[in-house]
C-alpha cells in the first residue's frame, strides 16, 4: 500500500485579533487531505476560505489550532505542527520546498549562488551543483549575464525563475506550490508546467494554488475544495 508523503488530519485553524478586541477568525475545521507520491493536489475555493493558510501550515509557518500535519520525512512520518524547530528546518532542508511567489533572499549574494545553496546544504559538490544550476537556469531562460549578478536587481518574473530554480534543482520528495507561474509568461510558463511534471514522474508529492486555470488543467492530478472544511463563524 502506498503510504502518504502528506496526511493533514483533523486540522483547524482560527486566527485571534488581539488588538481588536481578541476578535476570532475561524478559518477551517477537521479538515483531512492526504497527498501520495507522483500526486499534485490543487487547492479550490472562493478567496478567503484558507488555501494559503492550508498550505503554511504544511510548511510549519503557522500552528493549527488542532489537528496535526504529518509529513513523510527520511521514512518516518513526522509531525510538522509538533516539531521542534531544529527539526523543521532539518525537515525543510531535506524534504519539504516551498515555491512562493516571492524571491526571498540575502542581498549581494549572486543568482547562481541563492540557486545552488540548496544542493550545498546537502552535500552536493559545488562543480555538480554548479552544472545543475546552470542547465536549470538555461531551460527557464534566465539569460547568463544575469548569473553573477544579485537577484534582487532582477523583475519580478526573472526573480521568479530564480526561485523557482532554487526550489526545483534540490528534487525534494515535497513541493508546495503558491503561485509559481504568477508573474511568467506563457512560454516561462509552459516550461514550468513541464518541470512540475518532471518532479511528479519522478515521485514527487505536490500541493498547489493556481489562478491560472490552463497551468492548473494541465499539472493537477485532482482539485481539492477547501471550502468543504469551512469553519462556522
Amino acid at each position: 500500500m502506498n503510504t502518504p508523503a502528506i496526511q493533514v488530519n483533523n486540522l483547524s485553524k482560527l486566527f485571534t485579533l488581539h488588538n481588536q478586541g481578541a476578535t476570532v477568525i475561524p478559518v477551517f475545521d477537521s479538515l483531512a487531505l492526504d497527498v501520495f507520491p507522483g500526486e499534485c493536489v490543487v487547492l479550490a475555493g472562493d478567496s478567503g476560505v484558507g488555501k494559503s493558510t492550508l498550505m503554511r501550515t504544511i510548511y510549519g509557518n503557522y500552528l493549527p489550532s488542532g489537528g496535526g500535519v504529518h509529513l513523510l520525512h527520511n521514512g518516518a512520518s513526522v509531525d510538522i505542527t509538533k516539531a521542534a524547530a531544529h527539526d523543521v528546518l532539518e525537515i525543510r532542508r531535506r524534504t519539504l520546498g516551498y515555491v512562493s511567489q516571492f524571491l526571498r533572499v540575502i542581498p549581494r549574494i549572486s543568482t547562481l549562488d541563492v540557486v545552488i545553496e540548496p544542493l550545498l546544504e546537502n552535500g552536493v559538490p559545488l562543480a555538480e551543483a554548479r552544472e545543475r544550476a546552470v542547465s536549470l537556469l538555461s531551460a527557464l531562460r534566465l539569460p547568463e549575464a544575469h548569473w553573477d549578478l544579485p537577484p534582487a536587481t532582477f523583475s519580478g518574473g526573472e526573480q521568479q525563475r530564480v526561485n523557482i530554480a532554487r526550489s526545483f534543482i534540490r528534487e525534494y520528495p515535497i513541493l508546495l506550490l503558491d503561485e509559481p507561474t504568477a508573474s511568467l509568461d506563457a512560454a516561462n510558463r509552459g516550461i514550468v508546467v513541464e518541470l512540475i511534471k518532471a518532479a511528479l514522474a519522478k515521485g514527487a508529492a505536490m500541493v498547489g494554488i493556481f489562478h491560472d486555470l490552463d497551468v492548473r488543467d494541465a499539472v493537477a492530478t485532482r482539485l481539492f475544495n477547501v471550502t468543504e472544511f469551512k469553519a462556522a463563524a
